[in-house]
């Protein structure tokens, strides 16, 4: 069958066309027939070989897969041929707090991923699409959809009226925005680009914040909630925007700290504005297959479609991931497979 493989560290411009042969199903598995996959950042730090537990083979890449079950394994009871169906981002994280065992794999990073034909999961590792979702909008969910779940909800327990601050319109904000939204959450965007704002306030922005015009945009936050702060701060930038992201978090405040897109590297951060301020930071990645049963009932309720930027088509991937990479995409970018 046709699929992409690449192996880590070799950039994305040696993605290679390939005939690939699945592992073979077991009778707990599930064969499905990809029909899109969605592009995370963390697809590119793969390819620029700077995530996490890496190995040296060439693998199929990218984590977020959308498709229909095309065989069933003799002993699964949760899925029959037929079904629409996502993968979760940690197969065996099916419940419960993270624990090593439950996070130490994900498709496209440590084994072979969605960018293929033919995917093969276990049971218990996917989930029912929501009927009103087609294949490019539903391979959104399982990473980004998730992880603003989780940062927002689970553990972020965003009360009623919670005021939350998003950084930038990238995959995992513009979700959060969307869910926060549906939850009549006060959301505050942040972004260089006017035209990017002016989208985000058409998705239910409560304000934005052009980070050029004010580049002490954690001093904009403060004044937009009568100097109180955020109750959460969904940090995706990294070195660059802790700080500031410490700053607009109210006393007593979540900094979600889930993704690092200006540098992984510590910050320059002071202790004492996070001890006298009582504030939080907890790092977060993505969340269990159970977080993503309660976010697709969630979405269904609400009927949310997810902003998805550009779909490229099967033989554009290096393209897909070029465009990601250029920071150009509001929302998601999706490649179609079937």
């Amino acid at each position: 069958m046709n699929a992409w493989t690449l192996k880590a560290g070799s950039g994305y411009g040696a993605l290679a066309r390939t005939d690939f042969t699945p592992r073979a199903p077991g009778p707990h598995d599930v064969v499905v027939k990809i029909h899109a996959a969605s592009l995370n950042y963390r697809d590119l730090m793969f390819a620029r070989g700077d995530y996490l537990g890496l190995g040296d083979t060439p693998l199929v890449p990218v984590a977020d897969g959308a498709g229909e079950v095309v065989e069933v394994g003799a002993a699964v009871t949760r899925f029959t041929p037929g079904d629409r169906v996502i993968n979760t981002y940690f197969p065996h994280w099916v419940d419960g707090a993270p624990a090593p065992w439950k996070v130490h794999g994900t498709p496209g990073a440590q084994f072979d991923g969605v960018l293929a034909e033919r995917f093969v999961a276990a049971e218990t590792s996917l989930v029912s699409i929501p009927a009103h979702l087609s294949y490019e909008e539903a391979a959104t969910i399982s990473c980004a959809g998730i992880t603003a779940w989780n940062a927002i909800f689970v553990d972020g327990q965003a009360k009623p009226g919670a005021t939350v601050v998003l950084l930038g319109t990238g995959g995992v904000s513009i979700w959060a925005l969307q869910l926060a939204h549906a939850a009549g959450l006060r959301t505050i965007v942040t972004s260089s680009s006017d035209e990017k704002l002016e989208r985000a306030r058409s998705l239910g922005a409560s304000e934005t914040i052009n980070y050029r015009s004010h580049p002490e945009w954690q001093d904009e936050v403060l004044k937009l909630t009568g100097g109180e702060g955020a109750d959460i701060v969904v940090e995706v930038g990294g070195r660059d925007t802790l700080p500031r992201s410490v700053a607009a978090a109210k006393m007593g405040g979540l900094v979600s700290i889930i993704g690092g897109v200006t540098s992984f590297a510590g910050p320059e951060l002071g202790l004492l504005p996070v001890i006298g301020g009582f504030k939080r930071l907890h790092g977060l990645m993505v969340g269990s297959r159970t977080m993503l049963d309660d976010l697709t009932r969630f979405i269904a309720a609400q009927q949310i479609r997810p902003v998805v930027d550009r779909v490229f088509g099967f033989d554009e991937a290096p393209e897909a991931y070029a465009w990601l990479e250029a920071g150009k995409h509001f929302g998601k970018v999706v490649i179609r497979v079937a």
